[in-house]
């Protein structure tokens, strides 16, 4: 069926109170809560100059990362640790 969103990714989801503190409150769907964190991620301006895949955890990140930097890829895995 074309055109149709996948109704699991558009699922609004718990989030835990270290995500929350960076996008919001939930509940929200992951399509969301990602497109929340790139925008936060930009506006601190936390991509790595070098590396622009890496995105380095300021006091907020830290939390949701649980390291210092993480690439783009490992940040959807983490950040899945705090939905439900």
């Amino acid at each position: 069926m074309p055109g149709k969103a996948n109704s699991a990714f558009m699922k609004p989801l718990k989030l835990s109170a270290d995500l929350e503190a960076v996008v919001g409150k939930g509940p929200m769907p992951r399509s969301e809560v990602v497109k929340k964190l790139w925008a936060y991620i930009k506006k601190n301006n936390l991509q790595n100059p070098k590396n622009k895949r890496n995105i380095i955890a300021d006091a907020k990140l830290k939390p949701v990362f649980g390291k210092a930097e993480v690439n783009m890829f490992e940040m959807t895995k983490l950040v899945s640790k705090h939905l439900s």
